[in-house]
């Protein structure tokens, strides 16, 4: 049964006599919770559940960190998403093409694919051709990129080697520090570190500056004992590969023998100028439930923009799409069946920062805190390290 706008609204309960459908769009991390909790919560003869990527495989991101440096291999870190028809979740390999918000309609490959509630965890997209030149260096946020680098690496014996964030919104704010930590752990490793310099221009203010001044300084730290050069608010204007050339708005230039960018983010092309999007230019959600301004659809992930009491928005991270999942498929459940309590999303979240080495930091708190995230760091510890292993090992088992 299709809900009209008209009759939205329902009872509870009333699942057990009308079945539903449901679309989950985006078969990463947000996706794949939600679409497995529902699964698990609801009937499968009374309620489908769809989930449409353009990718025939999810990849667990954070490895792709352990990847770069040769330490896992694709196999290692990425699962078929078909797997998880064998739970009853029934999944598309598609492009989405148009999302028909008023009558729920999800157009994929040319097929039209009608449901009573859509999910949209589609993430946010890279972009290289805002400024010249970029794509020449080599990124890690996507498993063919990080690949590419990895064997670019392998080559690499001597010379500069940049580390660039050419925006200050990027998923994983921890990411790119951590990239240049475990690169540097991999030459020294290999007896080249004193051979290649590594230097890191970012285009924000401070390392991972909405977690607050003492996170920010941790990092500062951590660099400079392993003498990364940092060098903040250095907006990349231009990249000259010729040349090997990067030149910042502020009209400094400098010369480089090895880069790894991290591109602009943006909305993913099917999402753009849809009704959902707010002032932030990301997709508007209700911060406690996720739902955006048209009934029966919700968002969670890269692609919401989240406004936090700092005034800065709530950090692209996986662990936040982890926990929206997990308020999305509560209430769903809670509203189709009657089961259960409604949850709301409360902001907190934690992640690992690898430092190469076998170890890694930690921290976590609570970014909704008012008047700024209160956040509590841990110094790194090889246990740390084992922690984000675990971790790793505890994701496909719990959901493929």
């Amino acid at each position: 049964m299709i809900l009209s706008k008209k009759n939205y609204k329902m009872e509870e309960g009333m699942l057990m006599n009308n079945p539903v459908s449901i679309l989950v769009l985006g078969g990463g991390a947000g996706g794949v919770i939600t679409a497995n909790l529902l699964r698990k919560g609801l009937p499968t003869n009374r309620a489908k559940i769809t989930l449409i990527d353009r990718e025939a495989n999810h990849v667990f991101l954070p490895s792709l960190l352990w990847l770069i440096t040769g330490n896992r291999k694709e196999q290692q870190i990425s699962r078929s998403l078909k797997t998880l028809e064998k739970k009853g979740i029934d999944v598309i390999k598609g492009e989405i093409e148009k999302i028909d918000y008023e009558t729920r309609t999800v157009h994929v490959d040319g097929k039209s694919i009608s449901a009573d509630y859509i999910i949209i965890s589609l993430g946010a997209d890279l972009s290289t051709e805002e400024i010249p030149g970029l794509d020449s260096g080599l990124s890690f946020y996507d498993l063919a990129n990080a690949q590419l680098l990895e064997s670019k690496l392998r080559d690499f014996k001597k010379g500069h080697l940049v580390v660039l964030t050419a925006s200050p919104v990027y998923k994983c704010p921890a990411a790119p520090y951590e990239v240049a930590m475990l690169i540097n752990s991999h030459f020294n490793k290999n007896g080249l570190g004193s051979d290649v310099k590594i230097s890191f221009y970012a285009a924000e203010p401070m390392p991972m500056g909405t977690a607050g001044k003492d996170v920010s300084q941790g990092l500062l730290n951590m660099l400079s004992e392993k003498n990364i050069a940092y060098y903040p608010q250095h907006k990349i204007s231009h990249v000259a590969p010729s040349t090997k050339t990067l030149s910042f708005d502020n009209g400094e230039e400098v010369s480089y023998d090895f880069l790894v960018q991290v591109p602009p983010h943006k909305l993913p092309k099917v999402l753009q100028n849809a009704p959902i999007i707010g002032s932030s230019g990301w997709v508007n959600v209700n911060s406690d439930t996720l739902e955006t301004n048209i009934p029966g659809i919700y968002a969670l992930g890269d692609a919401v923009g989240i406004p936090l009491p700092s005034g800065k928005m709530l950090p692209k991270a996986g662990v936040f799409a982890h926990d929206q999942a997990k308020v999305i498929a509560n209430n769903l459940i809670n509203k189709l069946t009657g089961k259960g309590q409604p949850i709301q999303f409360n902001g907190h979240g934690g992640c690992f920062v690898e430092i190469g080495d076998g170890k890694a930091g930690f921290a976590k708190g609570d970014f909704f805190a008012s008047p700024l995230p209160v956040i509590k760091a841990y110094k790194p510890a090889i246990h740390w390290h084992l922690g984000k292993l675990l971790f790793e090992k505890m994701w496909f088992r719990m959901w493929f």
